[in-house]
């Protein structure tokens, strides 16, 4: 039995020694590209042509370089689709466009590659600043306005190498984007950020990581109401840039997204390989990439709501309503509230004058509501505002009673119905949403130059006890806050709050569940109104906006409801 036991101890330690001596795996990326991707015979050849642009506002300084590809198909005569290589035109663009476009498997197609810039020091050619990794991997909107706003102005002056104007079309579903690497995750943020501009994605060994808050997408792709965009990637499991290892995994930080993506409904593809971080892969499927993200154009992409998996999605949003904008309010609005009738009244700050939403859509003065003070609606219809207190935002209770947050003071105020008032709290960040839970239970105030928000126990002569530091919001990549504005609940007890991200909707635990970006992007604003209070509206650049909803808002003012059974999951 002993010696057995010798035996067996010998294999395994032998084993193990095998096991720990065998060497690191390296990958295969012996990817070769198939005909697609190669010149053939009878195929009109298209023509290219380059430029620095050195003129941008968006980063300003840079130097970069500018190569637009011409398909021979393009007559001038009408815009073309466009694709955004970054950081260049890569894959073998020229000639995969050549073959499909003349197939008749993408459409006619400009593309456009753009470099990363580079802003020389005052010792010419001696430490320039290298913008890449600023530029292409931080989650903000600012790469788009470059491209948007400058490149595709400054492609469209000049003409092809035949002398045609170059005209690219404004239609966000015929644009498509595509990069590796730092450039594979510039082309997904440029889609998600601006959905209005670019639509279609191919994203190779992306940098989903921690270099400057890739590692975040997976959770904003499934808390994040659905966008109309289509995405295929590409990695390989040997995927790992090893000039920064620290920064995370980029085979698992893919594999994480694609998840997400699935999750959330995206008509979306991968291809994962055994590839180290490497284009080769990339290379030779791009040409099966592209025939996805242009399959059946040009059908508009359009989101898929319904097969988001996020629970608090699906408890509230009407999938078959989006954001509309309604129009007669003008560009100037702030500060919503419902009466009990669920007509909604917002602030014109342009006219100066306080304005109502009728039910039948029709807008008109609301001259009894005054234009230069937050106001609350009590349960008899009266519009009430605050004397001697600079508010932020109102919630009036059921018995008469008013919460209030003053943001330049830092306070937050209960002001009873026969006018006394009471200090509840000081030295917060600027707070302004503030709102009553449909038991009147608790209290939830947010700040707005932080992204945090309070939970108070309310007693029974409405002051508060037992503040906790508790509803925690998502930041743009871009601020340092939430920017939160007012708030509201639903009679589930889910608070919604306006903020730079858009309506972001919590739990009753204090979580942000549920992310829904506004066309202007970030809210000011939001309520529910309407004659059954399943409209959701909300301010935003100005506009006022609304959109049907499957929760139904409970204003502070209604009797107190009990609400549904919780837990602390």
């Amino acid at each position: 039995m002993r010696a057995l036991q010798t035996l067996l101890l010998c294999l395994v330690v032998c084993t193990a020694a095998r096991v720990h001596a065998q060497p690191a795996k390296t990958g295969i990326d012996d990817y070769e590209p198939g005909p697609d991707s190669k010149p053939q015979q009878g195929v009109p050849k298209g023509k290219t042509f380059s430029f620095r642009f050195e003129e941008s506002k968006v980063f300003p300084g840079t130097s970069r370089n500018i190569t637009v590809y011409v398909p021979a198909q393009y007559q001038g005569d009408k815009p073309a689709c466009v694709y955004v290589g970054l950081d260049a035109l890569g894959f073998g663009v020229p000639v995969v466009f050549d073959n499909l476009i003349h197939k008749g498997e993408m459409p006619v197609t400009i593309a456009i590659g753009v470099s990363s810039g580079t802003v020389a020091s005052r010792i010419k050619q001696e430490n320039p600043r290298f913008d890449r990794s600023f530029e292409f991997d931080g989650l903000n909107d600012s790469l788009a306005r470059l491209i948007v706003d400058e490149v595709f102005p400054e492609v469209e002056k000049r003409q092809t190498p035949d002398g045609l104007p170059i005209r690219l079309s404004a239609d966000p579903n015929d644009r498509c984007t595509g990069g590796g690497s730092t450039g594979g995750i510039a082309a997904f943020t440029l889609a998600w950020e601006r959905p209005d501009q670019f639509r279609r994605v191919f994203s190779a060994i992306g940098t989903f990581v921690g270099m400057r808050g890739g590692d975040r997408y997976p959770v904003l792709v499934r808390k994040t109401e659905p966008k109309p965009i289509r995405v295929f990637q590409q990695d390989g499991e040997n995927d790992q840039w090893m000039g920064g290892p620290e920064v995370g995994d980029w085979w698992m930080g893919n594999m994480t997204l694609d998840r997400s993506l699935e999750f959330s409904g995206y008509e979306h593809q991968h291809v994962w390989g055994t590839g180290p971080h490497s284009g080769k892969h990339a290379t030779a499927i791009f040409p099966d990439a592209m025939r996805f993200l242009w399959k059946d154009w040009p059908k508009p992409l359009a989101p898929q709501t319904a097969k988001t998996q996020n629970v608090v999605l699906k408890a509230t949003l009407d999938p078959n309503s989006t954001w509309e904008v309604v129009r007669e309010a003008g560009d100037a609005c702030s500060h919503l509230a419902a009466n009990p009738q669920g007509q909604v009244f917002f602030h014109d700050i342009a006219a100066g004058r306080t304005r109502k939403l009728d039910l039948d859509g029709k807008i008109a003065d609301a001259a009894n509501v005054p234009a230069d003070k937050a106001f609350a609606f009590q349960a008899d219809g009266q519009a009430v505002c605050v004397d001697d207190i600079e508010a932020t935002c109102l919630t009036a209770t059921h018995r008469g009673d008013l919460y209030a947050t003053d943001g330049a003071a830092g306070n937050v105020w209960l002001i009873k119905s026969d006018g006394t008032k009471t200090l509840l709290d000081e030295g917060l960040k600027h707070p302004t949403g503030i709102a009553l839970s449909p038991d009147g239970l608790w209290l939830a105030v947010m700040e707005s130059r932080a992204h945090w928000g309070y939970s108070y126990r309310v007693n029974q002569d409405g002051t508060v006890e037992l503040k906790q530091r508790f509803y925690w919001a998502h930041v743009p990549d871009w601020a340092d806050d939430s920017g939160a504005g007012n708030m509201c609940m639903d009679r589930d007890g889910r608070p919604y709050v306006a903020t730079r991200m858009g309506v972001q909707i919590f739990d009753r635990n204090g979580r942000s569940r549920g992310i829904l970006p506004l066309p202007a992007g970030g809210a000011t604003s939001v309520c529910f109104g309407g004659k059954q209070f399943d409209t959701l509206f909300a301010t935003g650049g100005g506009k006022l906006y609304r959109r049907h909803m499957k929760s139904v808002g409970a204003p502070a003012f209604i009797e107190p409801i009990k609400l549904p059974p919780w837990g602390g999951g």
